[in-house]
């Protein structure tokens, strides 16, 4: 595989990411007009489905907005809650805080939060939206395990993914994809509540308003949920080669990705949108007959193809 050189990829990537981006709300709303059209009394024209569109579009885009900020703003108490995390102090491991520091200090980047997972795995995860929350975390494991050269290419892999602010558009799509999750969720629950309460009357019309809702909803998850992949694994690719511009060893990093790859699972990680941070998925799908599908759900790019690219720098 011929690597294509680190600004062309950060290129690259970053207009593949914002197009996947733009689409999110352009699913929402796309997927809003095709309830209306399809819920529609028979007698009612298209224009009476745009009008109604165009209605609905402020609140429709007024409830996305509130999710969004909700989430936005608690991600970092759900993402430490999710894993288990706790702070790393300075005083209890030096070495870990003197990669970091003597990282930033060279690319020039503010010193982000320090966390540790108390677990024998191998991992680690950048997370954060803004300076008072970018943290790196990382497994005990993956501190005891590694040497110094190993570790300071993973911190700087983490390190890349906050430069590039890989973490803010992660956690925009994580939203987005969890709109549809609770869409589905609901819209199910209602509908199995409403087929045990309706009456006679009019109960047929409503059990096909949800289940044309439920459906719509479980193809808006589905789609935004492959644009969410595309994006994780597009950026693991640029975060690689951030790490082995900053540490000028890329094959420390690729040695890293393989003690990585055989115990990247952590036991506190249970949440799929929180395990797509780190730097090898703890909840990946392991390969099978269906390993086609599975790379088109898979959150980052096959490690193996990760190392090839780093060993031909």
């Amino acid at each position: 595989m011929k690597y294509i050189g680190l600004q062309t990829q950060i290129w690259n990537n970053n207009i593949r990411s914002t197009i996947l981006l733009l689409m999110f709300p352009i699913v929402i709303l796309g997927l809003a007009w095709l309830f209306i059209y399809f819920t529609r009394p028979e007698y009612y024209t298209t224009d009476y489905v745009n009008e109604t569109f165009i209605r609905v579009v402020p609140w429709l885009l007024a409830g996305v907005l509130i999710w969004f900020l909700i989430a936005w703003y608690a991600n970092t108490s759900i993402i430490r809650n999710a894993t288990g995390a706790k702070p790393l102090e300075r005083k209890e491991n030096k070495r870990v805080y003197n990669l970091v520091e003597n990282l930033c200090i060279a690319s020039g980047m503010s010193m982000p939060k320090v966390n540790v997972i108390e677990d024998d795995s191998l991992n680690a995860f950048a997370s954060g939206i803004n300076k008072k929350t970018y943290t790196v975390t990382l497994s005990r494991g993956i501190i005891n395990e590694l040497d110094d050269e190993e570790l300071e290419a993973v911190i700087a892999h983490e390190l890349s993914h906050i430069r590039n602010r890989d973490v803010r558009l992660l956690i925009v799509s994580i939203v987005f994809v969890g709109i549809f999750a609770m869409l589905v969720e609901v819209i199910l629950r209602s509908f199995i509540y409403s087929s045990m309460t309706r009456s006679r009357g009019g109960g047929r019309n409503r059990g096909m308003v949800m289940l044309i809702a439920l459906a719509l909803a479980i193809a808006g998850f589905f789609i935004t949920s492959l644009f969410r992949f595309a994006i994780s694994r597009k950026r693991e690719y640029m975060a690689d080669a951030g790490a082995a511009q900053a540490t000028k060893r890329p094959k420390a990093l690729a040695s890293a990705l393989r003690k990585v790859s055989r115990k990247p699972r952590i036991a506190a990680v249970t949440r799929k949108d929180v395990a797509q941070l780190f730097i090898e998925n703890p909840k990946e799908q392991k390969k099978d007959l269906f390993s086609f599908f599975n790379g088109l759900f898979a959150t980052h790019p096959p490690i193996e193809k990760r190392i090839a690219i780093l060993e031909q720098f």
